[in-house]
């Protein structure tokens, strides 16, 4: 129990710190939604239906992809998995920074995202219709779902990877609602200026993804070294 309270609350604070990141990068696209039309209650429930629903497809993407990191905990090799998403989320980084075009794959994925969205956004929309806006935005192209989808895959099991995505776009929902309902009094200048201060929160995930992998003896991060303190708590 206390490793799962442990993986919900690396989601959350991933989603927490990471969070200005969303402002910036998911601030126009929660501006643009009509909520301020709303009532408080109707407000506060599309608010939360659509930070809900952008949850639930982190959740999604962490099951799928906590079946590779589990196939790799099968076969004894999660430290290595840990080095290796630690290695992608810098090489990833190192892309963004060059100014490296997106692969057409990633592309014609981004696009396609953004249509369905856009759809989404031109359609007459119900309380309801927040959930499915949130879930399609979910699934848009972003280097701190792909930050946490690496750390998700490191834990090594589909449940455990898929409580840590949920927790971490849980963990982003207390900025992402302030964002929509007092977001229009946020200039573009300081969004644009948060979201450039997440780079440097994501490397130093990236650098404890790969610390954890090494198994350096690192209290509260290395494997070994919780196995050991477990096994001495059990003991006694």
């Amino acid at each position: 129990m206390n490793e799962l309270w442990m993986i919900t609350l690396a989601g959350l604070s991933i989603g927490i710190m990471g969070g200005f990141h969303c402002v910036g990068m998911c601030g126009p696209i929660a501006l643009s939604l009509p909520i301020h039309k709303l009532s408080s209650l109707a407000k506060s429930s599309a608010v939360l239906l659509y930070n809900l629903g952008r949850a639930l497809s982190y959740a999604s993407m962490g099951l799928l992809f906590g079946i590779i990191g589990q196939s790799f905990a099968l076969f004894k090799m999660q430290q290595y998995l840990s080095i290796g998403a630690g290695l992608c989320i810098l090489l990833v980084l190192l892309f963004s920074f060059l100014g490296q075009q997106q692969t057409s794959i990633f592309h014609k994925y981004a696009l396609f995202v953004k249509n369905k969205l856009s759809q989404l956004l031109k359609s007459d929309k119900s309380i309801s219709s927040y959930l499915s806006l949130g879930i399609v935005n979910g699934f848009l192209p972003c280097g701190l779902v792909y930050m946490a989808i690496a750390a998700a895959v490191a834990t090594g099991s589909i449940a455990k990877s898929g409580l840590l995505m949920f927790a971490f776009g849980l963990g982003t929902l207390p900025i992402m609602a302030l964002t929509m309902v007092f977001g229009k009094y946020i200039s573009a200048p300081v969004r644009n200026g948060l979201s450039k201060v997440t780079p440097y929160f994501i490397a130093t995930v990236a650098a404890l993804l790969i610390l954890r992998g090494l198994n350096l003896g690192i209290p509260y991060l290395s494997p070994t070294h919780d196995a050991q303190h477990h096994t001495c708590c059990h003991s006694s």
